[in-house]
């Protein structure tokens, strides 16, 4: 077992970060300071290892770990937690990413569709917690676990029931992971996230071309823009810090303060 460095603030993981939010999130905490297990599919493991160089690149000082694996298996994520403590010895923060989304009309939605985005989103979340969970009360150092909501998750929204249902969820755990963790230093948060620059939104939009619904969305949005990706990973970072710790069971909305009219 490799020992965390003197210099390191700790071990930080990240699911789905070979792109969007989860690439962002895990650049950000090697910039603060973070030793970074990085994971997602295999199929995204090019991605992953480009997320890998610039890391490696840009922070030498913060170590990574690449793990491949699908939040959606339990053991997996079992695996994820443990080869996180092998290789760095311990387990400080772990950001729960990894998600999907399938936009379709209720009466169209099939049970596959509704199954596989709870099962990487909804189970995914639950796994991530409680293996964490349980590393983090073993150290008895506390920790910081954060997970991944969405605007969907506090306002349903036409042809995203299976969406919106699963980050709904996700709120629920936070909730009560939070109750049931907080004795033992550690908090459970969640971010919410509303029209953030990511692929995941462009492929939403629809069309090749998507400026229209770009200029829509700023114009529902108060500050008149979309948000990026940095946006949520400053919050991710700011939750993760000490200052953090009276921050618990809460779904942070990132929005713009959008509305819909």
């Amino acid at each position: 077992m490799t020992s965390t460095q003197p210099n390191s603030k700790g071990v930080a993981v990240v699911t789905g970060s070979a792109q969007g939010i989860g690439r962002s999130i895990a650049i950000r905490l090697a910039r603060d300071g973070y030793d970074v297990v990085i994971n997602d599919l295999e199929s995204n493991k090019e991605n992953l290892e480009e997320v890998k160089k610039e890391i490696t690149a840009d922070f030498p000082e913060s170590r990574v770990l690449t793990v491949l694996g699908n939040v959606s298996v339990e053991e997996d994520v079992k695996g994820l937690v443990e080869s996180a403590v092998k290789e760095f010895g311990s387990l400080n923060v772990f950001v729960a990413n990894a998600g999907i989304c399938k936009s379709k009309p209720l009466l169209e939605t099939t049970s596959d569709d509704f199954e596989s985005v709870l099962s990487v989103n909804v189970k995914g979340t639950f796994y991530s917690y409680k293996y964490a969970a349980q590393q983090m009360i073993a150290q008895g150092e506390g920790g910081r676990i954060i997970g991944a909501s969405s605007l969907a998750g506090k306002k349903g929204r036409s042809t995203y029931a299976a969406y919106c249902a699963s980050k709904f969820a996700i709120r629920g755990l936070t909730q009560s992971a939070a109750i049931e963790l907080g004795r033992n230093g550690i908090t459970v948060n969640a971010y919410a996230p509303g029209t953030i620059q990511t692929a995941m939104l462009a492929g939403l939009a629809g069309s090749a071309d998507y400026n229209d619904v770009y200029d829509e969305f700023k114009r529902l949005s108060s500050v008149g823009d979309l948000g990026t990706t940095q946006d949520v990973s400053n919050l991710v970072s700011f939750l993760a810090t000490p200052e953090a710790r009276f921050i618990t069971g809460q779904t942070i909305t990132i929005d713009g303060g959008i509305f819909f009219d």
